[in-house]
């Protein structure tokens, strides 16, 4: 969000958009949330995240899959285990997150392993995105829906969706969702491209999303993406 501030008279932003936590940052860069909730907001929610964590969830990262084969091999490994798994992150053709059980994480890895892909453990407390995190998304309901809800500035493009929504009732079910549902981030790029994106601007120290762009917008013409991890970079920043 200083990096939003930051950057102030030089963006028109068509849209906003943020993965998994930084959808509250895009919620406040829109206006429909303040500053000062979407920080209690964030804060509650790791708190809850780790409560329900002693569920015995586990996370990882999937690789050189495609979206068929994972999909196939999650609900292979649920049916043998019984517990539950999900694909809980779409982040572009070529990375997927799967979420559940761990004894159903770990069936899943071995099958990727057969599937000549690749299932990397994620270094998590539990298994989000997923079903497995009912009991804190019921919690944080209760103070979402307390919240001083907006019509934001421009459209924000939801996780659950991957669609654009300017409607602040809409926005605030979407994000009580957002805890127990998958982040379709494929979604969420075409979207806005759909919508007339053409140049990506991530704030943040790691450039995690700056990479996604590429694979997710491959083919399409005058993509750019860049990112803003410093202050001094906010205040050197240049549109291309």
């Amino acid at each position: 969000l200083n990096l939003w501030r930051a950057l102030a008279g030089k963006l028109e932003p068509m849209g906003a958009a943020g993965h998994s936590l930084g959808e509250y940052a895009a919620l406040a860069a829109a206006g429909a949330l303040p500053e000062a909730q979407v920080l209690e907001l964030v804060a509650l929610r790791g708190k809850l995240m780790a409560e329900a964590a002693g569920e015995g969830g586990a996370m990882a990262a999937v690789l050189k899959v495609s979206l068929p084969d994972v999909e196939a091999l999650v609900a292979k490994a649920a049916e043998a285990t019984g517990g539950t798994l999900l694909v809980a992150n779409y982040n572009t053709p070529g990375q997927y997150v799967i979420s559940g059980r761990k004894d159903a994480v770990d069936q899943a890895a071995g099958l990727c392993k057969e599937a000549k892909g690749r299932a990397i453990p994620l270094a998590v407390s539990g298994a989000f995105h997923s079903p497995l995190m009912a009991e804190a998304a019921a919690e944080i309901e209760k103070y979402l829906l307390k919240a001083d809800w907006r019509a934001p500035k421009m459209p924000v493009f939801a996780n659950v969706t991957g669609a654009g929504e300017s409607d602040p009732e809409k926005l605030k079910k979407l994000l009580v969702r957002q805890m127990t549902s998958s982040v379709r981030w494929i979604d969420t790029m075409a979207s806005l491209y759909e919508a007339g994106a053409r140049t990506f601007v991530e704030l943040g120290p790691k450039g995690v999303l700056t990479k996604m762009v590429k694979p997710n917008l491959e083919g399409r013409d005058g993509v750019n993406a860049m990112g803003v991890a410093t202050a001094q970079a906010a205040q050197e920043f240049v549109l291309p």
